[in-house]
């Protein structure tokens, strides 16, 4: 398996540090690859963090999974981590690069476009080529919470078997994105599965423990690595809707992501300040809340609860 300018070979372990660009102070600015491959042949599996900066929860699953040896001492294939893309973004906090660009719309990149384009195609020419599979880790919005979910792409078998694999609470159809990491993966027969849990720029524990007990199942399943999982079952969400404000004030909720509600159900209620009104929140249709808005103050017309009904 060759990499930028460095080969790994069978059974070793290597940090690939690929060179993108500086910061106005001079700083280099390397993407840091981490491969681990065993001495017997199998799939190589590519893992995602931090495509976004501020998704911290996705960045801390690979971090985790490293340290913890996870990748030690693989029965077969091989394992492909970066546990940070988007460097640029998480030393700002911020979603994107420099410049306002969303490096998961800038595929397939170009060598020398923007930051944003340049990552993308980094990425797509020295990693996607080694993959066969890969799990793309994120979070929630700005103070948007997501139950941890994996979203697969229906028109390919392969992406929904990952997400039946990976077995996370929630497992909902999601289609092909212009000039995404999984559109550009899926043309090139790469099927990827989304994971997302918490919400950006805060730690989750629970998001971080479902997104590594959901590795834990893809590499025992793949035959990667003999591990311990654990299973739980799983919903699969279809025709989600987002609830949006009726009103602006303080929100209170009453029912979280996670909760199953029902067509009228009052799940929050929404006051000003000054106690001059208060209006209920009831719920638009029966199904599962799968994401919640986590700012208290509201404007009308904001997204506040992302609800999906169950497919049976």
């Amino acid at each position: 398996m060759k990499i930028y300018n460095k080969e790994i070979r069978a059974g070793k372990n290597e940090k690939v540090l690929i060179p993108i660009a500086n910061l106005p102070s001079g700083t280099s600015i390397d993407l840091s690859v981490f491969v681990f491959r065993s001495k017997n042949p199998g799939p190589t599996m590519l893992l995602l963090g931090g495509v976004h900066g501020d998704e911290i929860n996705g960045i801390e699953i690979v971090r985790k999974a490293i340290a913890e040896d996870y990748f030690k001492n693989l029965s077969c294939g091989a394992v492909i981590a970066i546990p940070l893309l988007n460097e640029f973004g998480f030393i700002q906090i911020s979603r994107e690069f420099p410049g306002g660009k969303d490096i998961n719309r800038s595929f397939p990149g170009t060598k020398g476009g923007s930051l944003a384009s340049r990552v993308a195609y980094t990425l797509r020419k020295y990693i996607l080529p080694n993959a066969d599979f890969g799990i793309d880790y994120h979070t929630g919005g700005n103070m948007i919470y997501n139950y941890p979910q994996a979203r697969y792409y229906g028109g390919n078998p392969e992406s929904a078997s990952l997400a039946k694999e990976f077995n996370m609470p929630y497992a909902i159809e999601s289609s092909l994105i212009k000039k995404s990491i999984r559109k550009t993966a899926h043309d090139k027969g790469i099927p990827m599965v989304v994971f997302e849990g918490g919400e950006s720029s805060r730690i989750d524990k629970y998001s971080i423990e479902e997104g590594l007990r959901g590795l834990r199942n893809i590499m025992a399943s793949k035959g990667l690595k003999s591990m311990e999982h654990t299973a739980v079952k799983t919903q699969i969400l279809t025709n989600g809707k987002w609830q949006r404000a009726g009103r602006s004030g303080i929100m209170n909720l009453f029912h979280e992501s996670g909760s199953y509600v029902e067509k009228g159900q009052i799940v929050g209620e929404i006051q000003d300040p000054n106690n001059s009104f208060k209006h209920e929140i009831k719920s638009i249709m029966t199904g599962v809340i799968y994401g919640h808005n986590n700012n208290p103050v509201i404007n009308k017309g904001d997204a506040i609860l992302h609800i999906a009904e169950i497919k049976h």
